[in-house]
This record gives C-alpha cells, structure tokens and sequence, in this order.
C-alpha cells in the first residue's frame, strides 16, 4: 500500500522536484503579530507506489485558525536563464536551466492535487489573522485526503498570535504596472470595461504584496522600447491640439487614480517625460490634432526642441492642477528618463532644465547608479542599484531609494527565481539597518520580449526571450480568470517588508539599538553586500525580534 510522507517546512525551502522530503528540515511552529500574514509550507511525497501512476489528493485545513487559512499549490515553471552566468555569484539553488519552483496556484477542498512517486511536491500555506484576534498558541492541521475523502495524512502547526498589531508599512514600494501587458496578454481594447477589471485584478494583488505606489500612465511609457519602435498606446490623458492650441480630457486618469486609491494605493509616479536610458527624445504622445487622432511625438522628437516645450509648458500645468483637485499631487513623483548612464548626464540636466520650472516643488525621481549625478545637483530623489550604494551612504544622502533588476545579480540580494528565499527575504533587514525610504524594480507584469518587440507567454516563457533571468520581468503570472497569481519570488519579498514592520514596532517600544542588536548578534555588520546566507538566521531573527515584542507589550 502507497504511503504519504508529509512534513512541515520553513517559507524559505525551495526544492527542486528530484529532492526527497525527508531531507528537507521540518518547521512546526512560529509566530506572527496581529493582522500579518504568515506563511509556511506542507511538503508531500508518495512512497511504495506501484508502478508511476499518479495519487489524487484534497487538501484542507482544520482548527480554530482554518478561517484565516489559504492555501496554494507551488508548481514548477521552465527556467530556461537562471542567470547571467559570466559574472555570477554562487549563491543561487542550481546555475543550471530547469524547472524550479515559483507558481502559487490557490487550491480549495474541491481541487485536485497530485502525488507522484518519489517526486518532491509542495503546498504554500497562509494564516491571516485579524487584528482583532484573540492572542495564543492555536494548532492548524493541514489534512491530505484520497480520492475517496479519506484522510491519508495530515501535519499540525503550532502557531503563536502575539498579542500586537502589525505596524503600517512606512517604507515606498513599487514595481513597474505594465497596462498595455495586460491588454495585449488577455485581448482586450485598452480602457475598455474588462480591461479596467483586469488592471484593478492586478493592482489589487500588488497592493496585498507591499506594492503601495504605482506607475501611472499619463503618457504612454518611455520604457523598454526599441528604438524607433512603440508601445501599445495605453495614454491616460486624452490630448487635444486645435488652431495651434493645446487641450487636455483628464477623466482616464481620474478613473485610474480613483480606482487605485480605493484599492489602498497611496503613492502615485507619473511615467517618464523623456526616452529611457538618456532622454534624448520625447514618449510616444498620442493626440487628436483638428479632429484627426495622430502620433504627434516620438523617436523623431528632440528633447529639447521648441515644440516638446511648447507641449509640456502647457501640460505639465494642466496635469498638477488635476492631481490636486484629486488630492494626490503631494503623494506624487515625476520621472524624466529611467537609468540614464554617466555619459548622459549632460543630456539628463538638459532636459531637467526644460521642466524644472514646471515641475517646481515636485519630487522628481529616476533609477541611476552614478553619484555625478547626486553631486552635480541633476535630481533630488535618486533610486540607487543595490551594488552601488556606498558613496550615497558614505555621503549621507536622506530618505535614499534603492533599485534591483537584472544586473544585480552578484553579492546583493535579488528574487530571480534560481535564488534561494533567504537571498531575497534579507532585504528586510537591510532596508531597517540603512533607513531605506523607498524601492523600485521595474517588473511587476512585464509579458513581451526585450524592446518590447513582441509579446511573450509567461507560462512557457520566463525570461522574455533570453532577455533577462527568470524572475525580472514579472513577479505574477496571468491567471485565465483576469486574476493574478502570486510568486515564491513575490511573496519572498512580501514577507521582507513584513520583517521590517515588525522591526518597526519594535523599534518603538525598544530603541533602535535593541533591533540592532538582535540583527547583529555575533555576525560581522551587515551591508548590501554582505549578510548571512542561511534561512535559520532569517527565521530566528525574526522570532526573537517576535518574542521581543511579546515581552514588552
């Protein structure tokens, strides 16, 4: 007769299909703080199968905490670009192409879940408790039933719900919303009803993962494009040119803003006013001139000519005006050209020249690594790659960003999906020690290939095309429904920022030394480069810091 072997595990294991259970160290309690969302996981496997058939199973949880309990199924996705392998670092779970864990899949009592001989198989479980919830120590079962709704195997986990709220995430998050993604992926016309429904789908999950500031379209984004080529038109603002005369149609973007405030967005960044990597042209600008709709900008748009100035001395006003009648004009950042390098810097402080007056009293804020940049005065806000923090930090720079994406991929911490979970989760940690007031990546849904040349299907393809490592361009999979499903690698992240509030709280009641010193204890001090590798120093740091609070409260 078949057996099940079942164990509980950390959040941060993550196995490749060909590993055994029962080498995997099992995890059976933890704690969480009021209205967090704590996460473990169930690994299964079938052993004295007959043969290689396939064993159907249900899963479901019990206790007095099952109401608060989702649970998902991970599954695999083909890695075709772990890495780029000239540079790399060695702490990655394989540098091999492969299947690697990375799809949350929610599953209920009726869904069918598999078992196979031998084969490693995993499902991710979350406890959301309430604020209001009653403090304790609460079993929850998770119980694997056959085909016939028999119990086959079933594990308890103790969890503590420490009686303290989970603190308001302070830090600014946001990875880059891809709208016209969306539209192309599910074919649906731009603004139309579903496609309003899809994008609320997606923002919604990004906000439930820490996400609280978004992209917004304004124009249609300057990114990743190849030159000469376009974007799928996903412009908020309709644009009006009559006699010589420009005019402005804001309810899109009222729509958008109103929209993502109720879905508990907070901070808005209003796309690019120039091309990527230089801001040597203007966006792609769509407008209707004498009642015929046209491309009025583009590649062929200098900068810095007469006639983007003349557009942008008349929008920029119109559109300030607009976020302060909706009340988000001091929640808003402006962006001039995404990562543009040392050798733009000229161009950069050309074309802020153009909008500093119009832009007076905004923040402007751009992903750069260089500290001419800083030094020589070209913006107040700079988002830092996380491998050249030094000389920001060295310098003191207040409420400093920070950035990660496909070059950061030696020493620093990352979430390509080839990296362990402890790599990612760390960040936490280090976001407390360094102050940290802000951090993008620019891949929350990207699906088309490098340059956006074509669409791509994230499913079979998670690279964009031997683009960049799997795990850059997009931390959620498009569900069939219009719903996005979650990531290993997003959620990863998630329960840094999760780390952080608690360090937040702890901080109040204690002084940031004692933090510290539970961060630090018995290791070298922490940098963006250096930090321990091993999930047990996540796990019990972030117990400690737990049961820290619990004494003081």
């Amino acid at each position: 007769m078949e057996t099940i072997i079942i164990k509980n595990i950390s959040s941060l294991e993550k196995h490749f299909q060909n590993e055994k259970v029962e080498d995997v160290k099992e995890y059976n309690s933890g704690s969480m703080l009021k209205g967090e969302r704590f996460s473990y996981q169930v690994a299964y496997t079938c052993r004295d199968m007959k043969g290689d058939v396939k064993k159907v199973l249900f899963a479901k949880a019990e206790g007095p905490l099952a109401p608060y309990v989702r649970i998902s199924r991970v599954d695999t996705v083909p890695v075709r670009m772990p890495m780029y392998k000239i540079d790399a670092d060695d702490y990655y779970m394989s540098r091999e192409p492969g299947l690697y864990p990375d799809l949350m899949v929610p599953v209920t009592e009726k869904d069918q879940l598999f078992a196979f001989k031998d084969e490693y198989m995993c499902l991710w479980i979350d406890i959301e408790v309430p604020e209001d919830a009653e403090a304790g120590v609460y079993p929850v079962e998770i119980v694997l039933l056959d085909d016939k709704k028999e119990v086959c195997a079933k594990t308890v986990f103790e969890a503590e719900i420490i009686d303290a709220v989970l603190p308001a995430q302070e830090i600014k998050i946001t990875q880059w919303f891809h709208a016209d993604c969306l539209a192309t992926y599910y074919g649906v016309e731009t603004f139309g009803e579903r496609h309003w429904e899809i994008m609320a789908n997606f923002i919604e999950t990004a906000v439930k993962n820490g996400i609280n500031m978004i992209l917004t379209p304004v124009l249609t984004p300057a990114l990743d494009t190849a030159v000469g080529g376009e974007r799928p038109t996903v412009q908020l603002v309709d644009v009006y040119l009559d006699g010589g005369k420009y005019s402005f149609g804001f309810e899109k973007l009222c729509r958008f803003v109103k929209m993502c405030e109720e879905l508990g967005v907070k901070y808005f960044e209003i796309a690019h006013l120039f091309t990527q990597w230089g801001a040597e042209h203007a966006p792609k600008v769509m407008a209707t001139v004498d009642g015929e709709y046209k491309k009025i900008f583009g590649w062929e748009t200098d900068a810095t000519g007469k006639e983007y100035k003349e557009f942008l001395s008349a929008f920029l006003p119109a559109l300030k005006s607009v976020l302060v009648e909706l009340g988000v004009f001091e929640r808003s950042v402006f962006h001039l050209s995404d990562e543009p390098g040392s050798d733009k810097l000229e161009n950069y402080i050309a074309v802020k020249k153009v909008v500093e007056d119009l832009l007076e009293n905004c923040v402007i804020m751009d992903a750069l690594s260089d500290f001419s940049f800083y030094q020589k005065g070209a913006l107040n806000t700079p988002v830092v790659s996380i491998d050249h923090m030094e000389p920001y930090l060295e310098a003191g720079v207040k409420d400093l960003w920070t950035y990660y994406c496909c070059c950061q991929h030696t020493k620093v911490s990352n979430r390509l999906v080839a990296m362990p979970q402890a790599r990612n989760r760390i960040i936490g940690t280090q976001f407390f020690k360094f102050d940290i007031a802000g951090f993008l990546q620019w891949g929350y849904n990207f699906y088309y290939s490098q340059h956006s040349v074509a669409p791509i299907d994230p499913y079979h393809c998670t690279d964009g095309g031997y683009f960049v490592p799997a795990g850059d361009a997009f931390s959620v999979y498009p569900a069939a429904d219009g719903t996005a499903l979650e990531t290993l690698h997003l959620v990863g992240f998630t329960q840094a920022l999760s780390d952080l509030r608690a360090m937040r709280l702890l901080e109040s009641l204690a002084g940031r030394d004692a933090v510290m010193e539970i961060l630090e204890d018995g290791i070298p001090p922490i940098t963006f480069k250096e930090y321990p590798h091993s999930d047990e120093y996540i796990l019990s740091a972030r117990e400690r810091i737990n049961q820290k609070i619990k004494e003081l409260i």
